[in-house]
């Protein structure tokens, strides 16, 4: 599949929604009615605020949290799925379940699966987040996948068949005060699609912007007993043997150090194992991650 370009004024309105979602975090109840507002009424009367939602001027969530009228749109639609030994035994319904991709191996993990919800705006993604269970709190074996709306978690999906994933363990033990802060960083990087911006150089006087932004298919984070791990799924995997000359292996490593650097906060050469069940960043393809002691990896 053939790379697509972002337009310029895709890539600056990319980079303003991630802007805006990371701002939106910090939005507060400073917009509720202060009881001092209400000194004037009778008792029993309640303020008409009709005129000033009707005054025609646009307002987003940050001129006014509980009435705005505009919202921040993402550059593409996305889905929340999750699952846990427990789901399932939630009940099924046709908007819940997803489909199961034809040849899907095993067959039966992907009935457990949940679809939560799909966003496309900055508002709906906090209005998601600040109300689901963050990893810290997953049960072992449970599961968050944030994928492109049509896109199921599944390797045998046609846009993630040919592909791979970059990933990274860390004990849970050590990791469950930064677990969320990290899936959170993650996910702002898929929904602003900002994975394939390349790290600043020492010459560089303003931040680079990313020119494309379809190769990351979806993100998934995993709780398990020992340890939590983050995968970013991809839609297509180089020959390991190739050099960043090769396009697609530059842009893969692109992504990698993306989110070794910019998103968890590592420094690039920074050694990550210390043992136990701490891995360094990785990335193997769907089909080599397959076999038994793989060494077809790349690892930054």
């Amino acid at each position: 599949m053939s790379a697509a370009t972002l337009p310029p004024q895709a890539s600056t309105a990319n980079a303003n929604a991630l802007s805006d979602a990371l701002a939106a975090a910090s939005i507060s109840s400073s917009s509720s009615p202060k009881p001092e507002d209400n000194e004037d009424l009778e008792d029993g009367e309640i303020r008409d605020d009709e005129d000033e939602q009707d005054d025609g001027k646009v307002k987003t969530v940050f001129d006014d949290a509980s009435r705005f009228n505009v919202k921040h749109p993402l550059y593409s639609t996305w889905t929340l799925f999750f699952d846990s030994p427990q789901s399932k035994l939630l009940p099924k319904t046709p908007s819940s379940t997803p489909a199961t991709p034809q040849g899907t191996h095993g067959g039966g993990w992907m009935e457990d699966i949940r679809k939560v919800v799909a966003f496309d705006s900055v508002e709906e993604f906090w209005g998601l987040y600040n109300n689901i269970i963050p990893p810290s709190q997953l049960p072992g074996k449970a599961n968050y996948y944030l994928f492109k709306d049509g896109i199921m978690p599944a390797w045998e999906d046609p846009k993630n068949k040919n592909g791979g994933k970059w990933s990274i363990q860390v004990p849970k033990e050590k990791s469950k005060g930064a677990i969320d802060k990290m899936w959170l960083y993650t996910m702002l990087a898929a929904i602003g699609e900002t994975f394939e911006t390349p790290l600043p150089g020492p010459d560089d006087k303003e931040a680079p912007a990313p020119t494309q932004s379809d190769l990351v298919t979806g993100v998934i984070v995993s709780s398990r007993p020992a340890f939590y791990r983050i995968s970013i799924w991809t839609r297509n995997a180089p020959d390991t043997n190739l050099t960043d000359s090769d396009p697609l292996m530059a842009r893969i490593l692109t992504i990698g150090k993306h989110f070794k650097v910019s998103v968890l906060g590592y420094e690039l050469e920074q050694k990550l194992v210390t043992g136990g069940f701490q891995t360094e960043i990785m990335f193997e393809s769907h089909k080599d991650s397959e076999k038994k002691g793989n060494k077809n990896k790349i690892i930054i």
